[in-house]
């Protein structure tokens, strides 16, 4: 069984959700970042923490992506065309829409108040609808982004698409919100969101 570690208004989200997806057991420690429980196994204190037979692994792009290849699926085939793909659709995700918001969160809460920067959140809030309308034009047919069947990308899509509205980033592309609230209507979603 596999144990998750950090509260669920984080990344460990996505670790969730996609083991909810995969139909895995898992144990769910909700621990802060930088607590005792975490530093034990991350020194770094981010969460969240994966631990698969007494190793911890962290980075959920790394742990959600680690999951599908290990029970192969919700990922593509690994030296494929799709894969390829696939793996452009998670790198420009976290480029573009995962590192505007985490940038957006240290000026907001995470730096000492007097390294913050507020007006830094009007440039990222901009940069991040600029690349809104290029995610829709790279979106495939179908649910899902790379068309028919739900992939890696996906979860941090649909996460990051919550964390954009609780940041007060606006969703300006219509196909951006329908997709959200497939995603917020899919079972294993719910069951993480409560």
């Amino acid at each position: 069984m596999y144990q998750v570690i950090g509260i669920t208004r984080s990344r460990a989200f996505r670790v969730l959700w996609m083991l909810e997806e995969l139909g895995q057991a898992y144990t769910h420690v909700a621990a802060s970042p930088r607590s005792s429980g975490v530093v034990a196994v991350n020194p770094a204190g981010k969460v969240p923490v994966l631990v698969d037979d007494g190793t911890p692994i962290t980075d959920s792009t790394a742990i959600i992506q680690y999951l599908a290849d290990k029970h192969g699926a919700m990922t593509c085939k690994p030296g494929t065309l799709d894969r390829a793909r696939q793996d452009s659709l998670t790198q420009f995700l976290l480029d573009e829409f995962d590192s505007a918001l985490w940038l957006a969160a240290r000026h907001s809460f995470v730096l000492p108040e007097e390294l913050r920067v507020a007006a830094v959140k009007n440039t990222l809030r901009w940069e991040f609808e600029s690349s809104e309308k290029t995610l829709v034009a790279r979106m495939g047919h179908g649910d899902f982004l790379m068309g028919d069947a739900m992939t890696v990308p996906d979860i941090i899509l649909g996460h990051c698409l919550d964390w954009a509205l609780m940041a007060r980033f606006p969703i300006s592309q219509p196909r951006l919100s329908d997709y959200l609230a497939r995603m917020r209507k899919r079972p294993a979603y719910m069951r993480v969101a409560g």
